[in-house]
């Protein structure tokens, strides 16, 4: 018996000594499991929040371009027209798809014998700011009106100045897909010339991917700008930049001009930005 004994006491203590070596092993494969598993959800949280801040600073910059606020003459993907194909020979440029765009339909309207040149083309918020500004302050008479003196009203004249003209950072002109084309008033496309020029346009702009978006106000375009027969937007582009817009700005973001108080009164995005052609949405 006392054999017995002796060998399960041995047999006990070989079983202790391997729970021992076995909790020795474990324990820095178990702690080295959990610090991988930690380290792995902390790679995992650094990557969500990088890929959150590269998303958040690609639409800071795309709402930058969408408002204007740059210099189209720094960026690769705008052009210098050439002086030949504007109207007082002025610099301006565009995206290079619209000016590509645009020669086309020229050497077409060319060979019709249709004369058509850009009279405005890609406009910065700056460049736009000076437009409203000196229609609000009376600088540019408006309707052989200075607004100043004959609209004191200034949530009126705010939206006498939106007849014809986008507040800073709404303008089409800003993202180098739209073009004025020969005259931006409707007294040159109500004469002759303009009447075929503008025949012409709606026959066949759109075979060089050109959309008119502020068509004739009515039951379809109740809001927004007046017609504006001059005005061509190149669709494989801007149709995507006004949904883009849609998600990105907002009515507070549009100000830094003179009545930009009355802006977020006006709902500009949806009655003014939105307000366009059905047409021009989509290719």
């Amino acid at each position: 018996m006392g054999i017995i004994a002796y060998r399960m006491e041995k047999n006990t203590l070989k079983l202790a000594l391997s729970l021992i070596l076995l909790f020795f092993v474990s324990v820095p494969m178990l702690t080295s499991s959990l610090l991988d598993s930690e380290q792995e959800r902390k790679n995992e949280e650094n990557y969500q929040r990088i890929l959150e801040e590269q998303s958040a600073q690609k639409e800071a910059e795309e709402k930058i371009y969408l408002m204007g606020k740059f210099d189209p003459a720094q960026r690769d993907d705008f052009i210098l027209i050439p002086a030949q194909y504007i109207v007082d020979g002025s610099k301006m440029y565009l995206r290079k798809e619209t000016l590509g765009a645009f020669l086309k339909m020229q050497e077409a309207a060319e060979n019709d014998e249709i004369g058509i040149k850009i009279a405005s083309a890609t406009r910065s918020f700056d460049y736009q700011k000076g437009i409203w500004n000196n229609k609000w302050s009376g600088i540019t008479i408006v309707d052989g009106q200075n607004l100043a003196k004959s609209v004191p009203d200034q949530s009126e004249r705010f939206k006498k100045i939106l007849e014809y003209s986008a507040a800073p950072g709404t303008s089409r002109h800003h993202w180098g897909t739209d073009i004025d084309i020969n005259d931006a008033t409707p007294e040159y496309f109500e004469g002759e010339k303009g009447g075929e020029i503008y025949e012409w346009l709606a026959k066949n702009a759109w075979a060089y991917g050109f959309c008119q978006p502020y068509n004739q106000k009515g039951n379809e375009r109740q809001t927004g700008y007046n017609e504006e027969k001059w005005h061509w937007s190149y669709l494989p582009i801007a149709g995507t930049l006004t949904e883009d817009y849609k998600s990105l700005v907002k009515d507070e973001d549009i100000n830094g001009f003179l009545g930009d108080e009355y802006a977020v009164g006006q709902n500009l995005i949806n009655n003014y930005v939105l307000a366009i052609n059905s047409a021009c949405f989509s290719q």
